[in-house]
């Protein structure tokens, strides 16, 4: 079928044809220039109403107010709901926001810069809405809705450690020599262990980056591959072959085993707290804030060559020095 609408000069539903012009709208006091569409009657050349070209106009004029004042664009937020699978009214709870707040934005209405920003970076950010998922579940009326945006944020971030990096065999060491590890407990190891090697031989362990998380200092891809165990130890490893590392690697890893693994993730939990690299990388932010804040090696190594200074450390075995004296201060 033709598509037709209703001209004033002819007084009847006739044809039209259709071109790009340029454009000026109006928002909030302030003019934009955007490019829109035109519908003309091809009987006598007169301006006609068409709402779909309208609505798109509109749409355009707004897109240019979104660019213009740094404003989340609507195809993003649209797509964030595919992309967590989640449905619309359950993220606008998730968020804490009202029931259907996210649904007027989808339907067109422009969020705040605020809101923008939160909703900007949810869709960057797979690591930061899955922190908000885990602050803000209990927010969601139904285990099933977070149980199927779970998995879909884990897809997102099943960014495997390869088999062969040095975390990994770390991992995997302290997993073959630790009676009981939890998640938490083997962050705060792989964190010590990168700061206590540094600080005795002058190189990082892992090219992998830690970041200041609320419970600690942790290793995103290392959290995902774990998460699941919770609060309960981790699996042991049966067979390790230490041929793997060289004898100053396995003497900080050893030392670190024996001296920060003896207490539990909970109390390491409090170190790590107290220690400069993730107040520092913190900053004035909220304890219980989400943060992907990388904790920079730089701050790691300067707070590490701190401690083995003022511990007057001579060899690895002296870390527990560091550890009792931290024990003792909580």
């Amino acid at each position: 079928m033709t598509e037709k609408t209703f001209c004033e000069e002819c007084r009847k539903y006739v044809e039209y044809t259709t071109v790009s012009v340029p454009m000026t709208g109006r928002i909030k006091g302030k003019e934009y220039h955007y490019t829109g569409t035109e519908a003309r009657c091809a009987d006598c050349g007169s301006l006609v109403f068409v709402p779909e070209i309208s609505d798109d106009n509109l749409r355009s004029l707004y897109n240019v107010f979104r660019e213009e004042n740094g404003i989340v664009s609507l195809d993003v937020i649209c797509a964030i709901p595919e992309k967590y699978d989640i449905g619309k009214r359950p993220l606008s709870l998730l968020l804490g926001w009202g029931e259907l707040t996210f649904s007027r934005y989808c339907d067109g209405d422009i969020p705040t810069r605020q809101y923008s920003d939160i909703l900007q970076r949810i869709y960057n950010e797979p690591q930061f809405y899955s922190e908000l998922l885990e602050a803000n579940k209990a927010n969601l009326k139904s285990q099933r809705t977070y149980e199927k945006t779970r998995r879909a944020v884990d897809a997102l971030l099943s960014v495997d450690v390869p088999s062969n990096s040095k975390i990994n065999a770390v991992i995997q060491y302290l997993l073959y020599q630790c009676e009981d590890i939890t998640p938490l407990a083997l962050q705060k190891a792989l964190y010590y262990i990168q700061g206590f090697h540094f600080a005795f031989y002058r190189t990082f362990l892992f090219s992998e980056d830690c970041q200041a998380w609320t419970h600690g200092p942790v290793y995103r891809d290392i959290y995902f591959r774990y998460r699941d165990y919770r609060f309960d130890p981790i699996e042991k490893t049966i067979t390790f072959d230490t041929s793997v590392f060289s004898a100053s690697e396995k003497a900080i890893c050893d030392s670190v085993i024996n001296n920060i693994c003896c207490y539990s993730g909970r109390i390491l939990e409090r170190f790590t707290h107290n220690e400069a690299p993730w107040l520092t990388t913190r900053g004035d932010l909220p304890d219980s804030a989400p943060s992907d804040r990388i904790i920079e090696k730089s701050v790691i190594g300067a707070y590490f060559d701190a401690v083995k200074a003022k511990y007057n450390m001579v060899n690895p075995r002296d870390i527990k020095d560091y550890s009792q004296d931290m024990f003792q201060q909580l």
